[in-house]
């Protein structure tokens, strides 16, 4: 482990308990992990290992029950919510397994919004056109998320997670209902916010393939860190 100088993502003693009833079930039982800036992470392990409240920690979507974690080197247990919430406007990107996308709002609204919250409102770029193309989704902008497949809504989330170019990526599953070519293209757009754009891409995945093209691979068993 490093000692933290250069970390995008410190982690210290990291636990989390679930109180289910009367029983205790913990997530996390004491991470410890630096993720560098600039650095593309796969988190693996079997269902219930503990990735996915990892990922909404960091997030700062999750409180932990104990321990630290500092994100661009900001506490989030010091910061107010409010600080939390611009937090993830502006410095974090999420790319959820459910797409979390807005019901009544349309595929383009959804990115607009995104935008709008991260304190962008000019119009998109040319750029950005270019990644709508490459996810195949700029003919379907004008359309509900109960209208898109799947897949679709997973490319608008997606879209809406890379439009601001946030510093940090947290993808959990993101190419989960895509088929091959598109899972590749999306893998692709990931890599090109890290390796072009800069930013520290945390991504969640089930998938060997994906999770071996990392800069580095973890393994979380029964709520710790097995293997880095």
């Amino acid at each position: 482990m490093s000692n933290g100088a250069g970390s995008m993502i410190e982690i210290r003693d990291l636990r989390k308990i679930y109180r289910l009833g009367k029983v205790d079930v913990p997530a996390l039982r004491g991470v410890n992990l630096d993720v560098p800036s600039g650095e593309f992470l796969s988190i693996v392990g079997p269902s219930g290992s503990g990735k996915s409240t990892l990922f909404h920690i960091i997030g700062g979507l999750t409180p932990p029950t104990s321990g630290q974690v500092k994100v661009g080197g900001q506490d989030l247990a010091s910061m107010t919510d409010a600080d939390r919430t611009r937090l993830r406007k502006r410095t974090v990107g999420f790319v959820f397994q459910k797409y979390n996308l807005l019901p009544n709002l349309t595929a383009g609204d959804n990115i607009a919004v995104a935008r709008f919250l991260g304190g962008n409102n000019g119009r998109p770029d040319a750029q950005f056109a270019e990644v709508l193309r490459l996810l195949g989704i700029e003919g379907r902008l004008d359309h509900k998320p109960n209208s898109l497949s799947g897949g679709e809504q997973q490319r608008v989330a997606i879209a809406r997670a890379i439009v601001n170019r946030p510093a940090i990526l947290l993808a959990d599953e993101p190419t989960g209902n895509l088929d091959t070519a598109t899972g590749r293209a999306v893998l692709e757009l990931l890599l090109a916010q890290n390796r072009e754009q800069g930013a520290t891409l945390v991504l969640v995945t089930h998938e060997e393939s994906l999770a071996n093209s990392a800069d580095r691979r973890i393994v979380l068993r029964d709520g710790l860190v097995v293997s880095q």
